[in-house]
């Protein structure tokens, strides 16, 4: 049996007085990018509803770790591997638990609203998987009512490559794409902006140590290339989606914008609410021996509490609350592991790096309320959702604000969350 790890102790209290009812209290520490005024990004740490400055305290630090820590990207650090990310989170908790550090360190707190956070790693490469099989099963409903999912979904972890360069942290706005679109019963397409604009209710997954190019990660090794998790939104131009992705699958319907939030939890936060991945069905096929793995079937599974919620301008104008567009959890959701979805993705050769982007794909669970899309929830613009304003929606409008969350519940654990993942609907130029 693993040993517990103190770190994840919910007796563990911090001097940071909002520490314990935030989102970031002691047990969760996730690591950051951010600036503030006229100082360089570097990193940081979310406790409370603070920002700790790593730069601050670098001198408390172990001196090896000082030169990746002060970059203005993760890249370097996330590349150390589990056992350094471990020993970091290890200090971090006695400096914030202990009162005999608390005159260096608590000058080195900002507070979160005073800073502006930025996108954790230069993201060489970002591949966005659809391991959401409840949302595959209703998507493919809308095209082939009897026959979903395609034959290879239950055998192997679909995926395509994304944009890297347009991957946005939290916050940035959401320009409405133009694109082709073609009407079913037009005789040619139209090009202009995008009448059916969606959101994807996502996990991203930021990878540590990288592998050599023809050297695949087994699957008993690929969550230790895991360097952390985000929510992702993967926004998609689902017209211009539908005319343009036979034969070769998604292109700039969903490259226009991915979206993330800025912290990266890491595996040792989430331990406490790891779960067995949910048993298959009967009659479905186990996985090939390269993608199985005992470990990962007892502990694969995240217990990961998903939410979704819509302000349109009108909402805000009138200080409505959100609308909630769904709640769910990732484990429901997920039919391949994030170990399956690195170790996949490695089993040609394919070298991952440092700082690479992996997205989930969208996760919906089996209720009608864990639907992780509009056109999910809408089922394809055919039932408009009602809002309390008396306004309609289909698909996102300007002015719409979308937002993601996340946090992990369980008995005897200290709750965390992800923070938020925004993303305003702004005209096309």
């Amino acid at each position: 049996m693993t040993e517990a790890d103190p770190t994840n102790d919910h007796a563990l209290t911090s001097w940071v007085e909002t520490a314990k009812s935030s989102d970031f209290p002691i047990q969760n520490l996730p690591l950051g990018i951010f600036s503030v005024g006229e100082r360089r990004r570097h990193a940081c740490v979310a406790i409370g509803d603070y920002v700790l400055d790593l730069l601050g305290i670098a001198d408390l630090l172990d001196e090896q770790w000082r030169g990746d820590l002060l970059q203005p990207v993760l890249n370097s650090w996330l590349a150390r591997g589990p056992d350094v990310q471990r020993e970091l989170r290890s200090r971090l908790v006695e400096l914030l638990c202990d009162e005999k550090y608390r005159d260096d360190v608590e000058s080195e707190l900002i507070g979160q609203t005073e800073v502006r956070m930025h996108l954790p790693c230069v993201v060489g490469d970002y591949t966005d998987f659809y391991v959401g099989i409840h949302h595959a099963t209703n998507v493919g409903k809308q095209f082939r009512p009897d026959n979903p999912l395609l034959p290879n979904y239950k055998y192997v972890p679909i995926g395509y490559h994304g944009r890297a360069s347009s991957v946005r942290v939290s916050g940035e706005s959401v320009i409405r794409p133009n694109g082709q679109r073609k009407a079913p019963e037009a005789d040619a397409p139209e090009y202009g902006p995008s009448r059916r604009l969606d959101y994807e209710l996502e996990l991203g997954i930021w990878i540590g140590e990288g592998n050599d190019l023809g050297s695949p990660i087994p699957i008993g090794e690929a969550a230790d290339h895991i360097a952390g998790y985000c929510l992702l939104n993967d926004w998609s131009a689902r017209d211009v989606q539908a005319w343009e992705y036979q034969p070769l699958g998604p292109f700039l319907a969903k490259n226009f914008l991915t979206s993330v939030s800025p912290w990266v939890v890491s595996p040792q936060a989430l331990a406490p609410f790891r779960k067995p991945m949910p048993s298959r069905p009967s009659g479905d096929p186990q996985p090939l021996p390269y993608l199985d793995d005992d470990a990962d079937r007892r502990s694969g599974g995240l217990g990961i509490e998903l939410e979704v919620t819509l302000t349109t301008e009108k909402m805000r104008t009138g200080g409505l609350a959100p609308h909630v567009l769904s709640r769910g959890s990732a484990d429901a959701a997920m039919y391949w592991s994030a170990a399956q979805i690195v170790a996949h993705h490695t089993s040609n050769g394919c070298n991952l790096q440092p700082g690479d982007l992996i997205g989930t794909g969208t996760l919906s669970t089996s209720a009608a309320g864990g639907l992780g899309s509009l056109l999910e929830i809408s089922q394809g613009g055919k039932q408009p959702l009602q809002l309390s304003t008396g306004e309609t929606r289909s698909f996102l409008e300007d002015g719409d604000e979308v937002t993601l969350k996340a946090w992990c519940e369980a008995e005897g654990a200290a709750r965390i969350g992800f923070g938020e993942c925004v993303g305003r609907v702004v005209a096309a130029s």
